[in-house]
């Protein structure tokens, strides 16, 4: 009667063997389209809204044959923190932030080594292919009054995102706003969306930015949340417009709001003066000064 449970068990070892055995070739086998399309998807969300691969300059470098350029040493150097390549002086850094108009590329979200020699061979590839990669172009039509019209609905959020984003104005200004301006949640030149279209490099490469914005606050928001082409173009008029007609977003909107908020402060305390000139203000005082009269009397 031993026997056969014996047999059982070395079956079911056999079996186990077989599949531990066959399980790094399983896991090397399977990879290679999803690891592919992982990249792919990794350049698409942190690195096309400045650069393409063969399709021209964005508000970055084309990186057709970079691995050419550059060596793989000093890329794996720049890319995942290029404002220290900057800060150390590094000739060839300090000429790419010349030509991106002194705009520091931001580093890319989660970068690993492994996955930095992904997007390197990435870029190889696409690059040897001859086939251009890169975000999808933009009308070159001049932008009507209806469109400049949409782009400030959408930017001050009197119409929503098609897919639920946020208003423009929620973290940014723009020179053309009158009243207060808008907001002020990012840096100070990210906040500042008036020379923006100059600073990227003009509408094409601000409407790569818009279509895959890399800055972890607005990538966190619009990775899901995607713009449609048709706002996308939209609002480049209105970064365009103020672009054509105006400096930087001027003191006027800070100073409105200094002095709104100091005159509601002098009205709250001249608000809070008059109900406190009813407070209850003694006991013994008036009492006393009863009795005084009454003996005077």
């Amino acid at each position: 009667m031993r026997r056969p449970i014996q047999t059982r068990k070395d079956e079911r070892r056999w079996a186990a063997f077989l599949i531990l055995a066959a399980l790094p070739f399983l896991m090397l086998g399977v990879p290679s389209g999803a690891q592919a399309q992982d990249t792919q998807t990794y350049f698409k969300q942190n690195c096309s809204s400045c650069h393409t691969i063969g399709g021209g300059r964005l508000a970055g470098p084309d990186l057709k044959d970079v691995t050419q350029r550059r060596d793989r040493v000093w890329l794996k150097q720049f890319i995942p923190n290029p404002k220290a390549m900057i800060d150390r002086g590094d000739p060839y850094a300090l000429k790419l932030l010349q030509a991106a108009n002194g705009v520091v590329m931001p580093p890319p979200q989660n970068m690993t080594d492994t996955r930095l020699d992904e997007i390197l061979n990435f870029i190889e590839e696409i690059s040897k292919s001859g086939k251009p990669w890169g975000p999808a172009g933009i009308s070159d039509k001049p932008y009507t009054a209806a469109d400049l019209a949409a782009g400030s609905e959408l930017f001050l959020g009197t119409r929503r995102l098609a897919k639920g984003g946020p208003a423009c104005i929620s973290c940014h200004t723009v020179g053309t706003l009158t009243g207060l301006g808008g907001g002020r949640l990012a840096p100070r030149l990210q906040a500042d969306l008036t020379r923006v279209y100059e600073r990227l490099g003009g509408r094409k490469a601000t409407a790569a930015w818009l279509s895959a914005p890399a800055t972890p606050t607005m990538q966190a928001i619009f990775m899901d949340k995607p713009l449609e082409p048709e706002e996308i173009y939209s609002l480049l008029a209105v970064v365009e417009d103020a672009n054509s007609r105006s400096g930087e977003a001027d003191i006027v909107p800070l100073l409105n709001f200094f002095l709104i908020g100091l005159a509601g402060a002098v009205v709250l305390l001249v608000i809070i003066g008059a109900v406190w000139s009813y407070r209850f203000r003694a006991v013994r005082r008036p009492l006393v000064h009863v009795h005084a009269q009454r003996g005077e009397q």
